[in-house]
């Protein structure tokens, strides 16, 4: 059988509950969650819709009418999304 290198020092139960309570400072504050603006959420909606349209008009079909549709709703989500400055919604 090969050799096995041992396990290096163990931190015991009582050990490892100081070294957590001792780990940051007594003022931590939990971070706000910021999931994005209604407008952003409906901009990419609109462009998710229009893909989704898009796709099955050249599915079933091809149905062109539905294909450009689809691709005329994704521009207009697209152009919704740039003019409401989604890339500002970052943390």
């Amino acid at each position: 059988m090969a050799d096995q290198a041992s396990p290096g020092p163990m931190v015991g139960a009582g050990q490892e509950a100081d070294a957590l309570a001792q780990a940051g400072p007594g003022s931590y504050q939990a971070p706000h969650v910021f999931h994005g603006r209604t407008v952003s959420w409906v901009a990419v909606s609109i462009i998710m819709a229009g893909f989704l349209a898009g796709g099955l008009g050249l599915v079933l079909g091809p149905s062109w009418w539905l294909f450009w549709a689809g691709g005329a709703a994704a521009v207009v989500g697209g152009l919704l999304a740039l003019g409401t400055h989604i890339f500002d919604d970052w943390y």
